[in-house]
């Protein structure tokens, strides 16, 4: 499970910018998502430079290429859509075999008060099942084409002589735990922003302001932000409030207004189309365990309460309809708690947790309020099973997550979900967003997912395995099974079509230069 890198900055040589990756993918080995080996980085062309000469070691040069294979059987990312996940006979194949590569160079420089970085991506697809050529959007969303800009932007300041940077241009943003914002680095086109972002650091608190337009993948051409679609937030760190722990809080704040809609999105693939008009605010709070290798308890909450105003805008919405629906009042809220224990002193350094997730649903679709907490643009993937058949919308996830490190260079976890829905008045919604909605199945039909108030809240069991090895530096091999167990909701939906068990696995192979 890849991590999102730490940022390039000026105030940094070669030297320390390796020490700063190796340093935090060690840090988030020790969080509460898998504990698989930190990424393949730096990289060697990093390493090398220096010596050829001195007046190379303010740059960074790269070459990253990840190479996965996936099978999907019964549920997860097909041309069929999550509304048939589950189908014992679904009339479209939900299951699905494919192989997906991503090819990233990039190139960067450091001088003492700013610095650059550029990032090319080719990302594709092949025996990929997704593809609809009778739907608007005909470009897979893993595959977008031979070239684009995955980073482009422009750093001004050092934080260790004045307190203010600015960064300018296409750049990933990443908070915390990245389940409200996150640069995706799991998906063959990661999350970027083009963005301005403001950095104030005190030895008492820290601060990223930020304006940002989400960058959407086109099937031909580069990809593209619109203005119209904006994500902007302030977010908080508290340094000298604990030494042992983190203590965050921020604001989000996602508005995106008619105008979008009416854009030319047809060669964005599905789900990613036009987003929902919405003016939402999300305000929260973040504390965890500082992780260290004496660290044998730890804890961490997180809490987020949403508001503001918005329209039920779904991928099947036209833009006629987008374009007229009624604005809904937003009211809802997410909250997350884990905690966890390392026998720091055994063989293996086993550790076990066990992490808490809740986000509201709606408890009445007939009326003009939503209660259906916003997931905005996080890095889902792993944070409520690997298959990514869930996300932080109307849930219930209680997770027990088994670790174990057999050697410097391997990790090794299992893990266990039971997940609900919050309210059997709302949807069933992926890790994209999505809400399972079966065309054609009435409420209380039997024949497909939808808003079914009489139905059990339990939807079932996701177990899974996974494993990573890093045998050299710049290589990194991992694996991973899951399998979800249908459970009651997921029954009592499909009663008259049939359910069946669903399952995942995959292999991957990263290498960086």
């Amino acid at each position: 499970m890849q991590r999102a890198r730490p940022p390039f900055h000026p105030q940094n040589s070669l030297k320390s910018h390796a020490l700063l990756l190796l340093a935090t993918a060690a840090t988030l080995s020790a969080q509460y998502v898998s504990p698989l080996p930190p990424p393949p980085a730096p990289g060697i062309l990093d390493d090398a430079l220096p010596t050829l000469s001195p007046n190379l070691a303010g740059w960074d040069v790269g070459l990253n290429e990840r190479l996965r294979y996936e099978d999907r059987d019964g549920a997860g990312t097909t041309h069929a859509g999550p509304s048939y996940d589950f189908f014992a006979a679904a009339p479209t194949a939900n299951s699905n075999e494919y192989g997906i590569s991503r090819l990233m160079p990039r190139l960067g420089y450091a001088a003492d008060w700013w610095s650059f970085q550029i990032e090319a991506r080719s990302s594709y697809s092949w025996g990929d099942d997704r593809y609809s050529a009778a739907a608007a959007g005909e470009g897979l969303a893993d595959d977008d084409g031979p070239a684009q800009f995955e980073l482009a932007y422009f750093s001004l300041g050092n934080l260790k002589r004045f307190p203010v940077s600015l960064t300018v241009g296409r750049q990933e943003l990443a908070y915390g735990d990245q389940r409200l914002v996150g640069s995706a680095l799991w998906l063959n086109v990661p999350h970027t922003f083009n963005a301005v972002k403001l950095r104030y650091q005190s030895d008492s608190v820290g601060a990223d302001l930020f304006v940002a337009n989400p960058v959407y993948a086109f099937d031909r051409g580069f990809d593209r932000a619109y203005t119209g679609d904006m994500l902007s937030g302030a977010y908080f760190d508290f340094p000298r409030f604990s030494a042992g722990q983190v203590t965050e809080a921020y604001l989000f704040a996602r508005n995106v207004s008619r105008s979008v809609v009416g854009e030319d999105w047809s060669e964005v693939p599905s789900p990613f189309r036009f987003p929902a008009p919405e003016d939402i605010y999300t305000l929260g709070f973040r504390t965890k365990t500082k992780p260290g290798p004496q660290v044998s308890w730890d804890y961490g909450l997180e809490a987020m309460a949403q508001f503001g105003d918005r329209t039920a805008v779904f991928p099947s919405t036209t833009a006629a309809a987008a374009k007229t629906a009624p604005r809904l009042d937003q009211r809802a809220w997410a909250a997350v708690a884990q905690a966890g224990h390392t026998w720091t002193g055994a063989v293996w350094s086993p550790r076990l947790a066990l992490i808490a997730s809740a986000a509201s649903g709606d408890r009445n679709p007939n009326d003009r309020d939503s209660g259906t907490f916003q997931n905005l643009l996080p890095s889902n993937h792993g944070l409520y099973g690997i298959m990514d058949l869930s996300g932080l919308q109307n849930l219930e996830d209680i997770r027990i997550a088994a670790s174990a490190k057999p050697s410097a260079t391997a990790r090794l976890a299992l893990e266990v979900h039971q997940q609900y829905l919050m309210s059997t008045n709302d949807y069933w919604y992926n890790a994209a967003g999505v809400p399972r909605n079966t065309p054609g199945a009435a409420p209380g039909s039997g024949r497909g997912f939808g808003v079914n108030p009489g139905y059990s809240r339990d939807l079932g069991q996701e177990a899974d395995a996974m494993g990573g090895w890093a045998p050299w530096k710049g290589f990194l091999l991992e694996a991973g099974v899951g399998r979800y167990f249908a459970g009651p909701y997921i029954e009592e939906s499909l009663r008259n079509v049939g359910a069946k068990t669903a399952s995942y696995g995959y292999v991957q192979a990263t290498v960086n230069l």
